[in-house]
């Protein structure tokens, strides 16, 4: 079947829309590109042509992108979704360890970076990351590209060879995104998502927050994010106007907001508060925002309510989801915030096509009300988490995928979010394993034992905080230990602060640390205690 294929989304729209001005990519100096829809397909067209005939990507392999927001990123996701190989989207912030294990986990043997990023890439390909081409962003073949000898061409050249012709379309069952996300061993996984999965995803937020071919998008929070992907989908299938920064930086979203009269746009939530802290800094200043949606991580009552105030005619609305489902389950809509009250400490309702279901561990349905196991079904699904069917069928059971999040429905069909069962934190929109945490920290030849857990922050929403019990005559001080794991972890899953207890963690009967105990005291006084 080819319904839910990403091509008959965008050219039909481009087709009727060939001359409008689809992609503007804006840094600290200026505008620095601006194509219409037709120049678009055209490239991209030519980007997938070349992709087959030049680096000789097949529609199964996957290709990686390292790389800051532009209009090539946009170009080399819609180029997956035209059938001309598996995006594998890396995130910026892993360590140079982190990106080797995806890189040799998924296969990826092109990379396509940038002057930003591609030391990083070097990096891991010092830490074993076997990669066979690399497509420099911005640069050409002469521009010097990474790592001296190793095989580097540029993305215009690359362009320049390609033919604009169609590859044979995509069927809705094939695979398109393989998206890594933080894993329990402490080496992240990879959930493969179809083409059927993200164009139902575009379907369903698109459908909450309308189809509007007036709309100026920002993007500004980073697109190898699952949660930018209805958009890096969605906004050019909805004939809307897509405006670019490399990487956030508050100022600059100020500007830009104002000179490009961006009338939408997504964040997370610790987005708004660095916002706030810019010199200048007047909700005047955003006044033509007419939707703002936010997402990814725990947000603030004070927070929210602060901004509704500050901007009363903008629509808020919240997402709620994960990298396996294309991204989102739930929204909570404009009416809702305007409401307040519980609602705010909500996670909005479930999407229109899509079913969740609070479940015991039997996987018996429980009644409104009742805390369980938050667990969804719906076509927008991930595959597998890749080579890893162990996982794959702990998560994806019965047909429904188990979240890991506890939760109950209220009377008027909201889900509220209460625990995790899953030892994950989300800090800053970046998911964070503790067991990975804990080994870091672990290592530290003071450390007799240590916890880590998720404790309330205003600025990250969840902060990494590390309990520990010293050695027996050992000394360290919090200083110390942040410093240690941070050789060893990326920058956002280094613990924040560090506590000492002088007894032994409290244990289950499985003589694991009970870290809802831990997490208890943090919590206790807060309604939402996840996102």
């Amino acid at each position: 079947m080819k319904e839910l294929v990403y091509p008959r989304l965008l050219l039909q729209r481009a087709e009727q829309l060939a001359d409008k001005v689809a992609f503007i990519d804006v840094s600290r100096a200026g505008t620095r590109y601006q194509g219409t829809y037709e120049l678009h397909i055209d490239r991209l067209l030519r980007l997938a042509n070349a992709m087959r005939s030049v680096l000789g990507i097949n529609p199964d392999d996957r290709f990686a992108v390292l790389a800051a927001n532009g209009h090539e990123y946009m170009e080399l996701y819609h180029a997956a979704m035209f059938g001309a190989g598996i995006i594998n989207p890396l995130n910026i912030r892993f360590a140079p360890s982190e990106l080797a294990y995806v890189l040799n986990d998924s296969g990826s043997r092109v990379v396509f970076t940038d002057a930003l990023f591609a030391t990083l890439l070097d990096r891991a390909r010092d830490d074993g990351a076997t990669v066979d081409q690399v497509v420099m962003i911005g640069g050409d073949s002469d521009s010097g590209g990474t790592g001296g000898s190793r095989a580097v061409i540029g993305y215009e050249d690359l362009l320049a060879v390609g033919q604009p012709v169609m590859l044979p379309e995509p069927e809705e069952e094939d695979a398109a995104v393989l998206m890594y996300t933080g894993g329990t061993t402490g080496f992240p996984k990879g959930a493969l998502l179809q083409q059927r999965a993200e164009v139902l995803n575009v379907y369903h937020v698109l459908s909450e927050l309308g189809l509007r071919e007036n709309r100026r998008f920002l993007f500004q929070s980073p697109m190898f994010h699952a949660a930018l992907v209805a958009g890096v989908l969605g906004i050019p299938a909805s004939g809307a106007t897509s405006v670019t920064i490399p990487l956030f930086d508050a100022e600059l979203v100020l500007r830009v907001i104002e000179e490009q009269e961006i009338d939408t746009t997504m964040v997370v939530p610790i987005m708004l508060s660095m916002l706030e802290q810019v010199e200048g800094f007047s909700p005047e200043r955003l006044r033509s925002l007419r939707q703002l949606v936010y997402g990814a991580a725990p947000i603030s009552e004070a927070l929210i309510t602060r901004w509704l105030k500050m901007l009363p005619d903008t629509d808020f609305s919240q997402g709620y989801g994960m990298t396996e489902a294309a991204s989102a389950l739930t929204f909570l809509g404009p009416e809702d915030h305007r409401r307040g009250g519980s609602a705010l400490t909500s996670a909005g309702r479930p999407l229109f096509g899509i079913d969740i279901r609070i479940m015991d561990e039997m996987g018996t349905t429980l009644p409104r009300g009742e805390v369980g196991e938050v667990c969804a079904r719906g076509g927008n699904f991930m595959r597998e988490y890749w080579k890893k069917p162990a996982e794959s069928n702990e998560a994806l059971r019965e047909g429904w995928y188990r979240t890991g999040d506890m939760g109950f429905f209220d009377d008027g069909n909201l889900l509220h979010l209460t625990d995790r069962l899953k030892d994950m934190i989300v800090t800053g929109g970046e998911n964070v394993y503790s067991t990975e945490v804990e080994n870091a920290v672990a290592s530290h030849p003071a450390v007799q034992e240590v916890a880590v857990i998720g404790i309330p922050s205003d600025i990250w929403g969840e902060a990494v905080h590390a309990i520990v019990v010293l050695k027996k005559g050992a000394k360290a001080t919090a200083e110390e230990l942040i410093e240690h794991a941070a050789n060893s972890l990326s920058g956002f899953k280094v613990p924040k602060s560090v506590e000492f207890q002088d007894g032994p963690l409290p244990l289950s009967g499985a003589f694991k640390p009970l870290k809802r105990e831990l997490r208890r005291r943090y919590w206790e006084s807060r309604e939402r205690q996840v996102n």
